[in-house]
């Protein structure tokens, strides 16, 4: 049995992909899993106004089918943007492509942001909820390399799904989030089986260790700019 991404729900050690056809369905899923999601990317796009002038350079890490790149160079449509989005997942970097037809300032690339370089001279980095995905081995080599790649006053604009601070907390919003996600119609074996096979591919950290993760990488003003449940937006200026 799969479930609406495609996934393969019956093998117990099934772990997840953004492979295969999830891109289909990719935000359709995304919007409904997560709280506010829609709202996050507004954020993001106001936030881009403080960061983005004429001839700015931003990219969008893990900008899965760009939905959000396309959003963000309509509202800037009359500054000539570089923009670059990133993506591990070769179909995703084709969906995104095809979302972004005929837009010569727009890149899409097939690029892992462990093993890849990012551009240098860059005002304004995006992720949403790619981090956690990142292998904690990895995870401060990014934040490294996010940190080098941004001007001085550049931003870094970054959503992602969060532990609590302790065990009381976590089982309280996990609780939370289940119920949230019963009531959007996903079935408890979906649940269930999204559960297992996220084991050991999604590693969230603490509010407190996203914090230090910034601050290791040379970020010293750093904000929550976004809280809901078990997902938080980080803004960070270098």
């Amino acid at each position: 049995m799969k479930n609406k991404l495609g996934q393969n729900l019956e093998a117990d050690n099934a772990s997840w992909t953004f492979d295969n056809d999830v891109w289909k369905n990719f935000d359709k899923h995304i919007n409904k899993s997560i709280p506010l999601y829609l709202l996050c990317h507004k954020l993001g796009l106001e936030i881009s106004d403080f960061f983005l002038e004429k001839n700015s350079r931003t990219i969008d890490l893990g900008c899965s089918t760009g939905t959000f790149i396309k959003k963000l160079n309509a509202r800037h449509n009359n500054k000539n943007l570089k923009i670059n989005g990133y993506d591990s997942v070769k179909k995703m970097v084709q969906a995104a492509k095809n979302n972004n037809k005929n837009k010569k300032n727009i890149s899409i690339l097939k690029k892992d942001i462990v093993k890849d370089k990012i551009l240098n001279n860059v005002d304004l980095i995006t992720s949403f909820f790619t981090l956690s995905f990142v292998k904690p081995a990895h995870r401060q080599e990014v934040f490294n390399k996010i940190f080098n790649s941004l001007n001085w006053g550049g931003g870094f604009i970054f959503f992602d799904k969060v532990r609590a601070p302790d065990a009381r907390f976590q089982d309280i919003m996990t609780q939370i989030y289940t119920n949230y996600k019963i009531d959007r119609n996903f079935s408890p074996n979906e649940i269930l089986n999204k559960s297992k096979s996220l084991k050991g591919v999604l590693e969230p950290y603490s509010t407190r260790e996203n914090f230090l993760f910034l601050k290791r990488a040379g970020f010293k003003d750093c904000m929550t700019i976004f809280k809901c449940i078990t997902f938080e937006g980080f803004l960070a200026i270098k």
